[in-house]
Order: structure tokens, then C-alpha cells, then sequence
């Protein structure tokens, strides 16, 4: 694709970059046929080709509207279209510099203006999301069913394991995760230290960024990312042999630090060395798999659905290793026909856009139940959740399963 790119943005970054991508892609059309909302709004420029065109206008200097916004406001950044395309292009990070741009040109109404700020102050803010959460909670009953699908039911803590290991690894607790499901981070630790692992948490570390970035409050996101390097530097410097990741949402995010931060001469070097540490979970247990089947036995749960999260299999290119893991501790684990098409949670989509958003998870939900699980389980925090408020089929993710197997 042949640009010429606009005064406003040449010779800059983020310019460079777009330049980059779009020369990229030779509008072959494959990502049409697994982005989810083109299949479901059967509109091109609902589809990930018709938004690098919108892009591709925007950067040449074309008008910005608020149909340009909107289309993109649309896109799950699922990256379906990246694992799809053949000639390699990066639509994800393409697509942030368009929102970028459209939040620099096009005034959003003031009742989004609202929502997007609220959320973008409220949700990584684990000092103001756990307490609400817990009231939430407290009242779940009584809420309306749209807020309920919001508030997980309240799970019963493990016990965190209090052996000393003389390896040890780092693992991000994350902003929502532990009030939403804090037993998904107890069970890392425990499975872990079940493993000869202690697991570590730096208490200054925060949300990864991916949800001011993905609002399009880059400043505020790229804080947030020096944040968690200050945070967990003391402890890189102590030779963590990893820093773990068990949403694997957080994990893509955690990932593009040393892109995201490629420019600034402070923390440039300190985010590649992030990135290097930074491991999903389901990539770091398959090391384990001999030592992991001598200590687990108990198996109440035989037969599993498995929703592997878009930030999983298209952001992080983690494809098999839940399935097999699983496999070799004697459970049967079930794909869906669509298991590589998005559930429509996408951090704060579902508030965002909650039409499309139920329709997908509406369409997940079934593909996974003519499985007949007794348990659906995936990767993401936010996947789960949007799951199990359309089921009511247990929604879990697949290292609390491992931990209720351990026999020691």
C-alpha cells in the first residue's frame, strides 16, 4: 500500500510506524473473514482492511469525523486479523495510533467523554475498584441484571503458601483481579510453590496500562508502565528468573513495554529487560509438566471447555499449551468450532459497546456449551467474567482447576 503521509505527522513516531505498517498491507481481504464484528455487522469498514483505509486517510491528512471514530471505536483490538494476515501487518499497534489520532481531532460527546474518563480513573485504581467491587458484592442480589453481570460472585480465598523457595519468581497481581477472582492469583502461587517456585508480588505494582491505553490516554497508560518497572526493578536486579503473568490480557500488554517505551531514554532499557522476564503462565508450567503430574491426582473435573483469550492466542501467539498441560493431567479438554474468534468482553468493550459485545459472548457461549463441559475454563479475568454472565456453567480459569487437582 502506497502512502503519502500528511505535514502534521511525517518524520514523526508514531508516523514512521503507520508508514510502516500500511506499506505492509497488500488489501488481500483474509482478515475480513475472522474479525467479529465485520461477521457481524457485514460492514468493510467494520473490518480490520476498511479501518487501515480509514487510517491510512487520516494519516495522508484527510478529514477526521466522528464515523472514523466510531468505526474504530468498534474494533475489539482482538488482533484476530494479525494471526490471519499473510503479509505480517501489525494492525494492533496501527489501530492505536489512529485512536490516538482521532482523539487529537474529533470531540467525543460529552456523555462518553464521561464514561471513558470514569473508567479510565476507576478501573486501574485498585484503591477505589476493590472497595466498590466488595460492596457490590455484599449486594450482588439485589442489583439490576446489567451491573450483575459486572460483580462476580465473591469467592472464598485459599490460603496463600507461606513456604520460602530458594528460586523464585514475580507475578503482577493486576487491578481487578483480585477482588473480581483473587483466587486465580492464590492458585498460581500455590500450584508454584507445590513446584519448588515461590511466588512473589511487588505491593507498588498496579494496572499493566492496558486500559488507559486502549481509552486512548496514552500519557496516563505509559505512567502506569514506568510505574510497574519502578515497581518491579528491585526485584529484577535481585534475579527473579521470571515475571509471571496469569491474565493473559496484562500479559500481551506487559509485552509491548519495550515498544511502548522505546523512546524514552530512562526506562528504554528496563522495559526490553521487562519483556525478556515476562512469561504467561501457560508458557512456564509446561517446563514443570513431569514434576506438575506427581503432585496433582485429585480429578473431580474430567471433561473441560477451553476459550483461549484472543490476548493469548493472536496478542501473545500462545497457541496449544493450555490444551496439552491439561491433557497431561488427565483431563479432556473441548475446543469450540469459533475458538479463534473473541468473546466480546475486550477489557472495557462491554461497557463501551454492549450490543456487539453480548452478541459475541452470546455466540461463544453456545459453541462452548454443545461441548458439554463441566467446567468452562480460560485464561483472562475479563473473559471470565463476561462468560459466566451469560451461563450457568461453571467459568473458571484453567490454573484454579490445576490447583484443585494438587495432592499435596
Amino acid at each position: 500500500m502506497q502512502t503519502n503521509l500528511a505535514d502534521f505527522i511525517r518524520n514523526t513516531p508514531d508516523g514512521d510506524e503507520a508508514d510502516g505498517i500500511l506499506r505492509n498491507c497488500v488489501h488481500c481481504g483474509f482478515c475480513t473473514a475472522t474479525c467479529p464484528t465485520y461477521q457481524i455487522l457485514g460492514d468493510e469498514l467494520d473490518g480490520p482492511r476498511g479501518r487501515i483505509y480509514l487510517i491510512k486517510q487520516m494519516v495522508e491528512g484527510a478529514p477526521v469525523t466522528r464515523s472514523t471514530q466510531l468505526h474504530l471505536d468498534r474494533c475489539l483490538t482482538c488482533r484476530n486479523c494479525e494471526t490471519t494476515c499473510p503479509s505480517g501487518v501489525q494492525y494492533g499497534r496501527l489501530v492505536e495510533i489512529g485512536r490516538k489520532l482521532t482523539e487529537e481531532k474529533v470531540t467525543r460527546p460529552f456523555s462518553q467523554r464521561l464514561v471513558r474518563r470514569m473508567l479510565a480513573s476507576f478501573v486501574p485504581n485498585s484503591a477505589l475498584f476493590t472497595p466498590t467491587m466488595r460492596i457490590g458484592q455484599h449486594f450482588r442480589p439485589l442489583l439490576p441484571k446489567k451491573l450483575r453481570d459486572k460483580v462476580p460472585a465473591r469467592q472464598r480465598p485459599l490460603e496463600w503458601p507461606t513456604a520460602k523457595h530458594p528460586r523464585k519468581m514475580l507475578m503482577l497481581a493486576g487491578c481487578v483481579q483480585p477482588s473480581m477472582m483473587p483466587n486465580v492469583n492464590i492458585a498460581t502461587a500455590r500450584v508454584f510453590d507445590a513446584l519448588g517456585v515461590e511466588m512473589l508480588i511487588a505491593p507498588d505494582a498496579g494496572c499493566c496500562g492496558a486500559i488507559r491505553l486502549h481509552l486512548g490516554y496514552n500519557d496516563e497508560a505509559l505512567d502506569d508502565l514506568r510505574a510497574n518497572i519502578d515497581a518491579w526493578w528491585p526485584y529484577v536486579e535481585e534475579g527473579v528468573e521470571a515475571i509471571v503473568m496469569n491474565a493473559s490480557g496484562c500479559g500481551a500488554t506487559v509485552k509491548e513495554y519495550a515498544h511502548l517505551l522505546r523512546h524514552d531514554p530512562v526506562y528504554a532499557e528496563k522495559a526490553r529487560r521487562v519483556v525478556e522476564l515476562t512469561r504467561d503462565v501457560a508458557e512456564i508450567l509446561p517446563e514443570f509438566e513431569e514434576a506438575l503430574v506427581s503432585v496433582t491426582r485429585r480429578r473431580s473435573v474430567h471433561t473441560v471447555a477451553f476459550h483461549p483469550p484472543c490476548t493469548l492466542q493472536h496478542g501473545q501467539q500462545i497457541r496449544g499449551k493450555v490444551e496439552h498441560l491439561l491433557a497431561a493431567l488427565g483431563v479432556e479438554v473441548r475446543l469450540p468450532a469459533d475458538s479463534h474468534l473473541c468473546c466480546g468482553s475486550a477489557g472495557t468493550y462491554s461497557l463501551t459497546q454492549p450490543k456487539l459485545s453480548y452478541a459475541l459472548r452470546d455466540q461463544k457461549l453456545e459453541r462452548l456449551q454443545v461441548q458439554e463441559p463441566q467446567v468452562i475454563v480460560s485464561a483472562n479475568v475479563g473473559c471470565i467474567a463476561h462468560l459466566q454472565s451469560g451461563t450457568s456453567t461453571p467459568v473458571a480459569h484453567w490454573i484454579e482447576l490445576v490447583e484443585h487437582m494438587l495432592s499435596v
